[in-house]
């Protein structure tokens, strides 16, 4: 968290000097650090510590420098500098979908914009039409990002959450005085985002346990601290909750606290109509506990079989477990490789060696090397020259390579005429390939549509990537018609990507359970920039059990062999 903290600070700089027209490669130095710091799995600290922070590709002496003054002030001069005269809701609008920094600094001279709602109260009067470049399809976008932001500002993304718990449980799961412990609430579900960390335990001294949580390193403000329950911030800003149940009643608190509301509704009438009560200490007949040790035997008394957390919607699960018709989940464990993976011949961080290495250290025996094609040249996309010369170095490696296998692919680029950045003829080299839209967003429904039809009718595309376009808070899907998209996908034998990264997890589980209804498979792949984002695997895993997926929904789940065998099937159809 430390590291996400200062990824902020340097974010911060970097839209600053946006605002202020300030020096391109200063921004830019500032926000490569962005990404590289905020992408660590190393604590900074410890490499300050160290001296090695220079050792990091893309940080040199004057990052390293502003990093020590951090860790050892708790502030960074050059930034208390930059953020004189700069409104703090004027930073806060660079968030907003649709805003720029030019356009940003262009509101606040013209009309005195410091905030979002002073933003959404020039949009309602109507002021922002006279201005320049101001038209009503812009507007219109400003709008919606404000309706994102509103709706998603006070939720984290699962992707932030889940490191921060996951340390918490790990440090607290090392002392004596915790008995069980597990997260809960949304993120026990997976869900793409979540509102504060929920953290159950079972034990006896509550008040031991509340005041180890309060004394954890991470820990920046101690809200409340009793014994049964504890709050605080950790760094970065994060609020996290933590409550202690006595022992025998933790598989009820878990359940309870786990949810959703809807599920656990439908629990409750399911008791009444048993003649019992169900809540977060057990359940009961009049004043009798029957059971609340364990969650399997509360739904066993409720007469189905215990539901994965990721089920628990009111989507029909409790109905599928009342006989016995729930699905075999994928779990992380049935993951064979990565089918989305960035280097540093296009925007990665890291050599294809390196990448190798990580994918092999988590137990995988292939991966897909999967740059982005030449139009995108924003990420630095590979001409048809530099992919040929990219294949054969991945060929060359899987001389070396033992036991994992690198697969040759390309994240190419969709066009606006629905026609692919590459030509079939270079397609036809590749092991994967990944057919994705970077452009062309408020295209027609129809017209977004056909372009990803025309995709998937090529022979040598396997997936489509991130099919909705969509960035969780940040931007709304493209319009797309999804029925269509999902028969010409079971049609061509064309895969539908589960985009593991953070910000996207797109297909979302919902659009992962129709395809699955409809017969088409899902890729799971990070679209990692650097070996330390691969982790993301296992949010594309929750999300993929959130849309009742199986290891034989998930095309990576397969060995190299039958992947192979797949991909020779599509191309021949």
């Amino acid at each position: 968290m430390l590291n996400r903290e200062i990824a902020e600070i340097f974010e911060r700089m970097a839209d600053i000097l946006e605002i202020k027209a300030g020096n391109p490669f200063r921004i830019r130095s500032y926000r490569k650090a962005v990404r590289i710091i905020g992408d660590m799995t190393q604590d900074v600290a410890e490499l300050a510590a160290a001296g090695r922070l220079t050792d990091i590709p893309g940080i040199g002496e004057g990052i390293s420098g502003k990093i020590k003054e951090y860790l050892a002030t708790g502030r960074i001069e050059k930034f208390e500098e930059m953020k004189k005269g700069v409104p703090g809701g004027l930073i806060a609008l660079l968030s907003v979908p649709g805003l720029g920094p030019r356009t940003v600094a262009m509101l606040h001279k013209e009309l005195g914009v410091e905030s979002a709602e002073d933003l959404r109260a020039a949009i309602k009067k109507g002021r922002l039409s006279g201005l320049a470049g101001m038209g009503e399809k812009k507007i219109g976008n400003m709008l919606r990002g404000l309706k994102l932001i509103r709706e998603f500002g006070s939720r984290l993304p699962l992707g932030i959450a889940l490191p921060v718990a996951s340390e918490i449980v790990a440090r607290l799961s090392r002392t004596a005085v915790v008995g069980e412990i597990e997260p809960a609430g949304s993120l026990r579900r997976r869900a793409e985002t979540v509102g504060d960390i929920d953290i159950l335990v079972g034990g006896r001294d509550g008040k031991s346990i509340i005041e180890t949580f309060a004394g954890l390193a991470m820990v920046r403000e101690v809200l409340a601290s009793g014994e049964t329950k504890g709050s605080v911030i950790v760094e970065g800003g994060l609020q996290v909750d933590l409550r202690v149940v006595p022992r025998k009643s933790f598989g009820a608190a878990l359940q309870y606290f786990t949810g959703s509301k809807s599920h656990n509704i439908h629990l409750r009438r399911i008791a009444r109509e048993k003649g019992l009560k169900i809540n977060e200490y057990g359940l009961f007949r009049g004043k009798k506990m029957l059971c609340g040790r364990t969650e399997k035997e509360i739904y066993k008394r409720l007469g189905m079989c215990w539901i994965p957390p990721e089920l628990r919607e009111d989507r029909g699960e409790i109905e599928a477990a009342s006989v016995g018709k729930l699905p075999r989940l994928i779990r992380a464990a049935d993951i064979k490789g990565d089918l989305h993976l960035h280097s540093q011949w296009s925007d990665g961080a890291a050599s294809i060696r390196a990448i190798a290495a990580r994918a092999k250290a988590m137990g995988y025996g292939y991966m897909v090397i999967s740059d982005h094609s030449r139009s995108l040249k924003i990420a630095r996309g590979l001409s048809v020259e530099s992919l040929r010369k990219q294949i054969a170095e991945i060929r060359e490696l899987n001389s070396r390579l033992r036991g994992m296998r690198i697969l040759a692919g390309s994240e190419v680029d969709i066009m606006n005429d629905g026609s692919l950045d590459f030509p079939d003829e270079l397609l036809a080299e590749l092991d994967f390939v990944i057919a994705s839209i970077h452009g062309g967003f408020k295209q027609s429904r129809e017209k977004i549509t056909e372009r990803i039809v025309m995709a998937m009718k090529n022979p040598y595309v396997s997936a489509i990537g991130h099919p909705t376009g969509r960035l969780i808070g940040e931007r709304e899907a493209y319009e797309v018609d999804i029925d269509r998209l999902l028969a010409a996908a079971a049609e061509t034998g064309t895969a539908l990507e589960l985009n593991a990264y953070y910000q996207r997890l797109d297909a979302g589980d919902l659009l992962c359970r129709r395809a699955k209804e409809k017969g088409v498979r899902i890729s799971i792949g990070t679209d990692a920039h650097s070996p330390e984002q691969m982790w993301m695997m296992e949010l594309g895993v929750g999300t993929a059990r959130r849309g009742w997926l199986e290891k034989k929904d998930v095309l990576n789940t397969m060995s190299l062999s039958e992947l192979r065998k797949h991909l020779k099937k599509k191309r021949q159809k």
